[in-house]
């Protein structure tokens, strides 16, 4: 579930909030057979831009010299390449309750470990009592898990929550629609590190809604910025607080909403990965 919209009902991760639930438009059910109707003229406009923005970044990557280590910008406040580049260091093959663990102790593994918390944090399995369980102790460090568990259990456990975003009161979805809730992280920064603690933001969209004809709450996509508070405790990174915001969000492309079926099929056929630089 995401961290913003229907999930402020706990506070994002697990605290408490207000439930703010997003109907769907006055244009028609987006799974009741009608699509996205056309925007104004400064769709062309829109599309036309990005097409010359491809363009010029194709060109331009066509055209790259051979050896350009000694050229300069003269743009000091450019991010160096290693900052956002992926580093080929492999993923960590540990799990505990199906969560990647046993990260790095430095601050890639600070990193990868936000990333993957924010994904089993935002899933659909913390509607399930047990599993609930099972991820909270897997990444909160044990000295504030006992208290997050029980204030989730509260938020998680309100029949207007639940109403809300078209759930029952055991939390399942309704017949013949599926309850989807993903976490996608699109990257991470580390703000401040200590061989004892470190501060991550994770960057990430969210996939949050009821897939299926009929559906009062259709799956819709949502950008977030979460700081984590993290501490290394037992060989490994464990959360013990967080902070979060909106975006950044990026402008939507002109895309058809998918159907029902297709949007359902995506989820269960498309697994998740395990995060890390």
């Amino acid at each position: 579930m995401s961290l913003g919209d229907e999930r402020e009902a706990s506070g994002g991760y697990g605290g408490t909030g207000q439930t703010r639930t997003r109907l769907p438009e006055s244009g028609g059910d987006a799974y009741g057979g009608t699509r996205r109707g056309g925007r104004s003229s400064s769709r062309s406009l829109v599309t036309v831009v990005g097409v010359v923005v491809l363009l010029i970044a194709a060109i331009a990557f066509a055209n790259r010299g051979g050896d350009d280590s000694g050229s300069t910008t003269g743009d000091e406040n450019k991010p160096k390449s290693s900052t956002t580049a992926a580093t080929g260091t492999r993923p960590v093959e540990g799990k505990a309750a199906g969560i990647p663990g046993g990260f790095a102790h430095d601050e890639q593994g600070a990193g990868s470990a936000a990333a993957n918390y924010s994904v089993a944090l935002g899933s659909a399995e913390m509607f399930n009592t047990a599993r609930r369980h099972e991820i909270v102790t897997t990444v909160y460090s044990p000295d504030v898990a006992t208290g997050r568990q029980a204030d989730l259990d509260r938020a998680y456990a309100s029949e207007e929550f639940l109403a809300n975003i078209g759930l029952s009161a055991d939390g399942a979805a309704p017949t013949g629609q599926t309850f989807i809730s993903r976490v996608i992280p699109v990257g991470t920064k580390v703000t401040s590190f200590s061989a004892s603690a470190a501060t991550v933001e994770v960057w990430y969209t969210s996939l949050f809604g009821l897939s299926g004809n009929g559906s009062t709450n259709p799956v819709s996509e949502s950008w977030y910025t979460t700081t984590y508070q993290l501490k290394w405790v037992g060989n490994d990174w464990k959360v013990t607080d967080f902070q979060q915001k909106d975006g950044p969000v990026p402008v939507g492309r002109d895309q058809r909403a998918s159907t029902a079926d297709d949007m359902t099929k995506a989820v269960e056929e498309y697994g998740g990965f395990t995060y890390a630089r």
